[in-house]
This record gives C-alpha cells, structure tokens and sequence, in this order.
C-alpha cells in the first residue's frame, strides 16, 4: 500500500510521533498567546475587526513602519494568491527549487514561471529560501528592483535567522512587496496569520481588495498582539536555532549525507537512499522533497527542533541506513 503525501508538510497525524516535516518554532507557540487565547474565549462569538486595527498598529510600532503600509491575510499563502489575482502577472520569475504556491497561485491566474529574470513582470523570492534554507545576497534582489520589476520577496523564515529584512528598501522602491506571517516565528500555523508591507498604499490597496471579508479570525488578531509582547522571544529562538541548526547538520553529515548549505530553521539533505518510507513506518515525518523542481526521492527537508527531538531523528536515521 503507498503511503500517502501531501503538497507540503504536515497533515499526517496518524503514527506520527515525530513531526520534522513543518518548519515551526522549535519553542512552540509562546505562553502569552496561549494565555491570551484562554481568556478571551467569549470575544469568539464576534466578527473580527476586517482592517486589523489594534494589531495593524502594533506591528507597525515593532517594524517601525507607517500602518499604511501593511495589510494582513490569512496566513502568507491567502496573500499570495491575492497578489497573483490582483496583478495577472503573465510571466513571473522564481529561484527553482521553492515554494510551490507562487507557481500554483501564478498559474490559476493565467500566467506562467519563467527561468530568466529578464524575461519577468514579477518575482516571487523567497529569502530565506524553502527548501534550500539559502540566503539571497541584497544586491541580487535590489537588481530586479532596479529593472522595474515588481519583487514579492517573502521573508516567512527571516526570523530565524541574524539576516536583516529588506524593510529598509520599501522607500526607495515602490515596486517592492514584503511578505511576513506569525505562522513559523510563533508557531500558530492553525490560527493563519500574515502580512503584507509595501510603500506603495494604492498597490497595497489593491492587493486587498481580493481578500475574503472577515479573513483574519478574531483568534488570529488576539494571538498576534499576544504574539508581539513576549519578551525576548525572537533573540531566543535565533540562539536555539544557530545552536540546534550546527547540531543537527554535523550529525547529518556525519551519517555520510549530502547537507545544504543555509541559514534557515530547517535542512535540506541528500541521502544515497530514499527515507521517507522507512522514517515514517518508525514514527517519524520530514518533507518528502520529490515535488520540488529539480529534487527527487533522495532529498529531504528536515526542520531544527530541541536538542532531545533532534538526537531522536539522528539515531533513527542511523538505524535506518544500517
């Protein structure tokens, strides 16, 4: 019997012990927003706030950004897909292998990847990259941005990372589009929580006119605000990631496989025989690679958990390739 897979990671719960399939906070959600969620249970029965006010003014206060250049969706992927119906971009440039919805979204919409950055109207880049973990050089994004192409560079995995945002670029370039969630950074990948930054109001306008009334649930906005008040939370998870990150890619090499070079909470590696099948027959689930352009069965992408989690899936790899 073949065992069943999905787009992307998750969605197999059943025997699963271990998930290394979704690239969450190794940390978990944060308490406060558990806290928060808890008690107010009753602020459920209401809509939600459709422009995301106390949470708009929030983070605009952390990223030191005006509040009009953010919108929010329902998790980075609902903003994707309102980017691509809003712009119809015939002819959209990414970096192969990456994440599957720019190219599903780009298509729905009529358009079509291209591999040559001069043939594009839009980019879609991913900095940190999913699945390699790579980090973009700025000057490599700054050129699209200089031929007038619109950049939508999605800094979901940033975070986890010393690397800064391109933030810094949004003045001096209109055509530049930022996306972020609280999906991986505070682990709250069922609440679905993302955003949108760009200097650009009428193109941000726009850009919202495509999302769904009501798309960002009342849970969402109070985990957000939540979110944004735990003390220290991103220079913890940097700390645990750099050091769990080394651990993890030492270990993997060790085991004589083919390590990726990056800096992202998760690993990509190659192993000279397939582990899906025989890590998920053991309890254990990590992203089978074999859908990304240019990867097969021999490649997976591994998330950075805590140490204990990390050795688990170390010795069972090393059982499975005795």
């Amino acid at each position: 019997m073949s065992l069943q897979r999905y787009e992307h990671g998750g969605g197999i719960r059943e025997g699963i012990a271990l998930d290394f399939s979704v690239n969450t906070n190794p940390l978990g959600m944060p308490q406060r927003v558990r806290d928060a969620l808890l008690a107010n249970l009753t602020e459920f029965e209401r809509y939600p706030d459709t422009r995301c006010d106390a949470l708009k003014t929030a983070l605009s206060e952390r990223l030191n950004l005006p509040p009009n250049r953010l919108i929010f969706g329902n998790g980075a992927s609902d903003l994707i897909m309102r980017v691509c119906a809003a712009l119809r971009p015939k002819r959209v440039y990414t970096l192969e292998p990456t994440f599957s919805e720019y190219g599903r979204c780009v298509r729905l919409f009529g358009g079509e990847i291209v591999r040559s950055a001069s043939e594009c109207e839009l980019a879609f880049l991913c900095n940190p990259n999913n699945p390699t973990g790579a980090l973009l050089p700025p000057e490599r994004i700054t050129a699209l941005l200089e031929l007038g192409v619109i950049v939508v560079l999605d800094e979901c995995f940033i975070d986890f990372t010393t690397a800064p945002s391109m933030r810094s670029s949004l003045d001096r370039f209109p055509n530049l589009l930022i996306l972020n969630a609280f999906t991986k950074t505070y682990a709250m990948a069922g609440l679905r929580l993302g955003y949108l930054m760009c200097s650009d109001e009428s193109l941000l306008n726009r850009i919202a006119e495509y999302g769904a009334e009501w798309s960002v649930s009342v849970p969402a906005q109070i985990a957000g605000l939540a979110a944004l008040t735990e003390p220290r939370w991103l220079e913890r998870t940097q700390e645990l990631v750099r050091r769990e990150r080394a651990f993890l890619a030492s270990e993997l090499t060790r085991l004589e496989l083919a390590v990726e070079p990056g800096a992202a909470n998760f690993i990509l590696a190659r192993s000279e025989i397939p582990l899906y099948k025989p890590l998920r027959t053991r309890g254990i689930l990590v992203r089978d690679c074999s859908n990304f352009s240019g990867l097969d069965e021999h490649y997976l992408r591994v998330a950075v958990k805590l140490r204990e989690e990390n050795e688990t899936l170390i010795n069972t790899i090393s059982e499975v390739l005795k």
